[in-house]
């Protein structure tokens, strides 16, 4: 191999050209192929799809081209789609399991290669060692047997589709759209460059609401943004395009629509440690629903205060939907996974994170209380007391890497931020549970090279003091 691949918190990611080479992705696929004969899956196709970003379509036929020479049939998709589309698929298909070409929210130089299980979810941290074994033990990745994409469709192993439609046809029937279309809400919807252009605006045509979409054009060089990943920094087009037009929301998806970001209508970020306990409201309060929610270490600690209110349970994991999905499987009563980074599951739809189905809920939110976003965060912190939310990505020099590791493990602090520190864990990184339900937590990025600090307290100078406070104890 020419690097060795490694599957971080959701897939493998390089960047295009550098480690994301035809050569490599190819031997992914080749370790997919084998995983499945190791497994014996032999019923039903695999679904191949892929996102916006520079050469996707041509990796994903590539990733084809191999599995169609192990014997394996695929359905390709026809168009650039969102990873939830592609997702929603499988289980649809009657697939064996699926392949996202897709970076998601990395920057544009990147690209990335993500599996998912028969369920449409993510496969589990053993499912992806073992592809990872089988892709690493690839001794010349230029020498992966292929069949050429027009010969396996002329011999009926490839099948073109068109993705998106039972996906849009089963979402109609989730989400109460004529409830939304009715509203009158005027939205503002932010595709930033990526495959979640256009799906909103198919859904709630017709009615009193008006949508209006912004960079819904395909650009892989996402230009006006550090990278498509729908927070604060990287939405100042959609805060503006909310405020001018004096909408009552923004919406916004990353790369592959499987996060969402929020405005409100001021044109202010709404962080997702606020929106995803809004859509766990919305499911307990106003569908009336009761299940399991299961929530990754960083997001919100609201969760546990509103699992006391409606009497369900919470299930803790560590940082990223493979952790998350194995939760949601294996609780059949589940109603909803969530993490920090906007990426939320809902029961009914598929066990994975799904941007597009979470901003629909987020307005039938909207629409059934006749509350705007700060009204309705408003409203969450009267039933649960005030929460505030932070997040610092900082960049280290691989070297440092040990050394920073090091500084967090071995940190004692007695108080941070003026709050004693009551406890110190390391689930997932290493966390700090503070005074009064405040935490801290330092982990590494698994999909890049950052130091992620994250913080939530009862208020935003709080927030700001516990990221200084963690920043200081890496080192950084």
């Amino acid at each position: 191999m020419s690097h060795h691949i490694h599957f971080g918190t959701d897939g493998w990611r390089g960047v295009v050209a550098e480690d994301f080479t035809f050569a490599n992705v190819r031997a992914c696929a080749e370790g997919v192929a084998r995983h499945y004969a190791d497994r014996d899956i032999t019923l039903g196709p695999v679904v191949v799809g892929y996102d916006t970003r520079y050469q996707s379509d041509a990796f994903a036929r590539a990733v084809a081209e191999v599995l169609v020479a192990h014997g394996l049939h695929v359905v390709l998709a026809d168009a650039p789609v969102p990873t939830p589309v592609i997702c929603f698929n499988i289980p649809h298909q009657g697939a064996a399991g699926g392949i996202a070409i897709t970076a998601s929210h990395n920057p544009p130089e990147w690209n990335g290669f993500k599996c998912r299980s028969a369920q449409g979810s993510s496969e589990s941290d053993e499912t992806l060692a073992a592809i990872e074994r089988h892709i690493n033990a690839v001794a010349d990745p230029a020498g992966v047997p292929r069949l050429d994409l027009d010969r396996a469709k002329a011999q009926g192993l490839v099948r073109s589709a068109r993705l998106a439609e039972p996906y849009l046809e089963h979402t109609r029937r989730f989400v109460d759209l004529s409830l939304v279309q009715d509203a009158g809400l005027r939205i503002v919807a932010d595709a930033m460059h990526g495959a979640g252009a256009g799906y909103l605006s198919a859904l709630l045509q017709g009615g009193k609401t008006t949508l209006t979409e912004i960079r819904g054009d395909r650009n892989p060089a996402f230009p006006s943004m550090h990278n498509p990943e729908p927070i604060a920094h990287n939405l100042a087009p959609l805060s503006n395009a909310v405020r001018e037009s004096h909408a009552d929301v923004g919406v916004a998806f990353d790369g592959d629509a499987d996060r969402l970001g929020v405005v409100d209508e001021r044109g202010e970020y709404v962080s997702a440690i606020q929106v995803a306990p809004l859509l766990a409201y919305l499911l307990l309060e106003h569908r009336r629903k009761r299940g399991l929610l299961v929530k990754s270490l960083t997001a919100s600690s609201i969760f546990w205060r509103l699992a006391e209110r409606y009497s369900v349970s919470v299930s803790e994991t560590k940082v990223g939907f493979k952790y998350i999905a194995p939760v949601l499987l294996a609780n059949p009563d589940w109603l909803m996974g969530a993490e920090e980074s906007g990426g939320y599951a809902f029961q009914g739809h598929v066990p994975e994170r799904d941007g597009i189905v979470s901003a629909l809920l987020f307005l039938e939110l909207m629409a059934r209380t006749g509350k705007r976003p700060s009204e309705l965060v408003q409203h969450l912190f009267s039933l649960v007391g005030p929460h505030h939310y932070d997040r610092l990505d900082l960049a280290f020099a691989a070297s440092d890497r040990a050394a920073i590791q090091q500084r967090v493990a071995s940190a004692q602090p007695s108080r941070l931020a003026d709050l004693s520190v009551e406890r110190k864990d390391a689930p997932d990184g290493v966390r700090f549970t503070l005074r009064g339900g405040a935490w801290l937590v330092i982990r590494f990025s698994g999909t890049e090279p950052l130091v992620r600090i994250y913080a939530e307290a009862e208020s935003l100078e709080r927030v700001k003091a516990l990221l200084a406070a963690g920043k200081a104890l890496a080192g950084l």
